[in-house]
């Protein structure tokens, strides 16, 4: 009697057992599994690159029996499958061959090459040129909460690795939605357990995020004794650094990138702009997540990628401190004032290499001799600008603080001069980065190499000559080397075994043989080009290593460039427009001001001026005595325009830049907020009006009396009577409560009472006329209430269909009618004929006159038939006038 049992599942084979093995320390990363010129994914991990990438998906061999999904890409344009593959949500661990396959050979017969992960690849950890947004910081942000999950505080931790931007923070957890939407990070590290509502956020070892091995891993990074000198840090954000630290190791495989030593931002340096703001306002990107149409697309006149970074940094982080508000307008004034040297400036800004990156890359040893040339002629430039701007009499205070940052690195300048090609290449296989005459053995060698294929052109004459065949050619590849090729119909002569020459391999048409002359002389050529290599390798590993001796005080030139780009592109757009240095007040306790005197909006006035049309400027004066405006009129009149466009200018001005009006003074804002318009959040189960009301509640609880706050139709999204019992109640809590600069617009006339009781409420509209029917929207900001809200004029306008626009006119006389009688809004309409009744009567009642006017053929008229006519349509007329 037999038994019979399931068959062992089958042994993979050695080099699935390697890939396996590599699959489990990436865990939830794609593997990029090196195999020759390709990287190969496997399995799940192959299907879901194939579809990120659109790539044929095909299999290799079996595992447990069953084919084994397969795909890949070449090396050589990797990084373009990379950046699409980071695009879309993932990440990426690269596994390449540490050893040749002579070397595993050399273990074995048949032992495998050795492959190890050499780093992962995120969305926050890129350095590559390739693959990051030369106008855009690439945030990698790291969160510690205190207090227990679901309460407490949050240490923040960010940096930008590949510029080494790096800074801490503590927030309350309110304030977190805030920070995350300035900083925009592309990726989020929160110790494992800590659940986040945020798709960047995902989980990394809690053990990592530990105060104490922070600090001790701080001191050593920056090689002090203690971290005082950077700031009195929190426990939390210590373990906020930490964490961060800990995945940088984690994805560099021990190698860390160059960071600057930490700033702490202390709680309120900036104004506080929360994520619904920062939205609404479209600050650096509209709605749908373009650049153009945004504030900063509007403002950027920036020519380097580290001053459009900095731009975007300003406008995201406007200051609280006078000062520095100052000090950064007082340098946007000295280039706005001169033209020429404005213009000279930005001619030698533009020529600048992005220092500050390439430097990112060198420190992190993905650096090329490109990158060193890029920094020898970023850092050269700097030192002359430096020059020719330090002779300008009545320097600003800015400019002196930034100036000594961009002198002091002329001898590494002149070593890397001396050293480098002019223009370095950025691959390091085929050498010929390192200058003639740097290196007396090196160029020996090179010599050497060269005579050597010299002598090979010499061998490749004479063979031609010896054998008589005039197409023979001496070629070289990487597997045969340097071997003689000769077509396959002139191959039998060399193929005898006198011939001197030994055959190496027949392709289609061609068969390719060696020689001993060819063989020596090929040896003499590798060997003096390998040490041609090894030597200049030996120089690069120099060159770096000077260059990170001083790579702080390079990430201080990069700041300063930056600034100087970012002040010289904000003089270039106020003069463009023709815009004003702000002047700020004291606040010394008479209350909070914003005066704005021909206000525009930049985003909107560059669309008009495109068009052809001018921007309609207006006024805004906001003082203790009416620091609650109430603006009425149509919808297309503005409103919403006016409103964003003093909170723009606001945002402006406390950014250090140059405003869109002919004059602005104001008293700084702590707390910008901006209710205009909503969406539905369906994702998490939000309406438009709960949106509506959880944006406004924000205001409501965080708006203080510093504060600059814009409303724009709260209670609209509910029921008539709701929503003007809410409106009525925020009006009355901004003015009574948090007693807030603000801009109330709504089509609540009923509102407009209110000014009989709050005496800091004052009435404005927006300018509106009806001409012969028209309506001709003025644009104009006026004192007092709109007369009415001409809504049925705008819907005109819309082209809604006529017969709807006249049923909507009874019901508004109705509607009128009968709340001047009863008080009550839909009073008078008990008795409203149907839609479609009051629409065949319009129908029974079809006008006479007009139908006659549609029946003549003026074309057909004689002179007498049109008297004829004109008699027939005046009695119709005076017939439809008695009726």
């Amino acid at each position: 009697m037999s038994t019979s049992k399931d068959p062992a599942p089958s042994q993979p084979t050695p080099m699935m057992a390697q890939y396996l093995s590599l699959k489990g320390e990436a865990q939830d990363c794609l593997l990029f599994y090196r195999m020759g010129d390709f990287f190969e994914l496997f399995f799940d991990d192959a299907k879901a690159a194939a579809a990120t990438l659109d790539i044929a998906l095909t299999s290799r061999g079996e595992h447990d029996g069953a084919p084994i999904p397969m795909c890949g890409v070449p090396v050589h344009s990797a990084e373009n499958y990379l950046a699409r593959l980071i695009k879309a949500g993932h990440r990426v661990a690269i596994a390449e061959q540490t050893e040749t396959p002579a070397q595993a050979k050399a273990r074995g017969s048949k032992a495998l090459v050795g492959r190890a992960i050499v780093r992962y690849v995120t969305a926050g950890t890129l350095t590559e040129e390739t693959l990051l947004d030369s106008r855009r910081d690439n945030m990698l942000v790291a969160l510690c909460q205190t207090g227990g999950d679901g309460a407490g505080e949050y240490g923040l931790a960010a940096a930008d690795i590949s510029t080494g931007l790096f800074e801490t923070l503590m927030l309350r957890t309110g304030d977190l939605p805030a920070e995350l939407a300035r900083l925009r990070p592309s990726e989020i590290v929160v110790p494992e357990g800590l659940v986040l509502d945020l798709p960047e956020a995902h989980p990394f070892d809690r053990a990592a995020f530990s105060s104490g091995r922070a600090e001790a891993a701080l001191k050593r990074l920056f090689g002090v004794a203690t971290l005082d000198g950077f700031g009195q840090f929190s426990r939390a954000e210590l373990s906020a650094m930490g964490g961060l630290l800990s995945y940088l190791d984690h994805a560099g495989k021990g190698t860390l990138p160059f960071l600057a030593p930490p700033v702490r931002k202390a709680s309120g340096a900036h104004v506080a702009i929360d994520a619904a703001t920062r939205e609404s306002l479209e600050i650096t990107a509209t709605m749908s997540g373009a650049r153009a149409g945004s504030l900063l697309g509007a403002v950027d006149r920036t020519v380097t990628g580290a001053g459009a970074r900095l731009l975007a940094q300003d406008l995201s982080a406007p200051l609280m401190d006078r000062a520095a508000i100052e000090a950064r307008l007082g340098l946007v004034q000295l280039f706005h004032d001169d033209p020429l040297l404005r213009d000279q400036l930005r001619a030698a800004l533009r020529a600048l290499p992005d220092i500050g990156r390439a430097l990112g890359r060198v420190a992190i040893g993905r650096g090329s001799p490109r990158d060193l040339g890029q920094l020898r002629d970023g850092l050269g430039e700097a030192r002359l600008l430096r020059e020719r701007l330090a002779r300008l009499s009545g320097m600003p205070p800015l400019l002196a603080q930034l100036l000594p940052a961009m002198d002091g690195h002329g001898a590494l300048v002149d070593g890397l001069s001396r050293a480098l090609v002019p223009s370095p290449p950025t691959e390091t296989a085929s050498g010929g980065y390192i200058a003639d005459g740097y290196d007396p053995a090196l160029d020996e060698l090179r010599r050497l190499a060269g005579d050597g294929r010299r002598a090979i052109a010499a061998l490749e004459a004479k063979y031609r000559e010896q054998t008589g065949i005039a197409s023979l050619k001496i070629r070289h590849n990487g597997v045969l080397g340097y071997h003689v090729e000769v077509p396959a119909r002139a191959a039998d002569p060399l193929m005898q075994p006198d011939s001197g020459f030994t055959h190496r391999q027949t392709l289609a048409g061609v068969v390719r043989f060696n020689s001993v002359d060819l063989h020596e002389q090929a040896g003499r050529v590798a060997q003096a080009g390998a040490h041609a290599l090894i030597a200049e390798a030996s120089h690069l590993e120099e060159l770096v290593a000077s260059v990170l001796d001083r790579k702080a005080d390079i990430a201080l030139a990069a700041e300063a460039l930056a600034r100087l780009d970012v002040a010289a592109a904000l003089a270039e757009r106020a003069a463009e427009g023709g815009w004003a240095r702000p002047h700020f007040l004291a606040d010394d306790g008479e209350g909070p001001c914003l005066e704005i005197v021909g206000g525009r909006h930049p985003v909107v006035e560059d669309s008009l001026r495109r068009d052809g049309q001018p921007f309609i400027a207006n006024d805004c004066r906001l003082g203790d005595a009416d620091r609650l405006w109430l603006v009425t009129g149509p919808n297309m009149g503005g409103k919403s325009t006016f409103l964003r466009q003093n909170a723009l200018i606001v945002l402006l001005a406390q950014a250090g830049a140059y405003v869109p009006a002919q004059s602005a003074t104001l008293t700084l804002v702590d707390r910008l907020f901006s209710r205009v318009g909503a969406s539905d959040n369906l994702a998490r189960g939000r309406s438009t009006f709960m949106v509506e009301m959880v944006e406004t509640a924000a205001i409501l609880s965080q708006a203080t009396a510093r504060s600059f706050v814009i409303l724009d139709e709260v209670g609209r999204g509910t029921s008539t009577y709701d929503g003007l019992a809410l409106a009525w109640a925020v009006v009355e809590a901004v003015h009574e409560i948090n007693r807030c600069r603000c801009l109330f617009a709504t089509h609540y006339h009923e509102l407009t009472r209110l000014a009989e009781t709050l005496p800091s409420l004052s009435l404005h509209h927006v300018r509106a006329r009806e001409w012969k029917g028209d309506l001709v929207l003025l644009h104009e900001v006026s004192e007092g209430p709109a007369d009415r809200s001409y809504g049925l004029a705008v819907a005109r306008l819309a082209g809604l269909p006529t017969a709807v626009l006249k049923r909507a006119k009874d019901v508004l006389a109705r509607l009128e009618a009968g709340k001047a009688k009863t008080g009550g809004i839909a009073a008078g309409l008990d008795d409203l004929p149907l839609f479609a009744a009051a629409a065949a009567q319009a129908e029974e009642k079809a006008d006479p006159l007009r139908a006659a006017i549609d029946a003549i053929d003026v074309d057909a008229l004689s002179p007498r038939d049109a008297l004829d006519q004109l008699y027939q349509l005046k009695q119709l007329a005076a017939a439809s006038g008695e009726d």
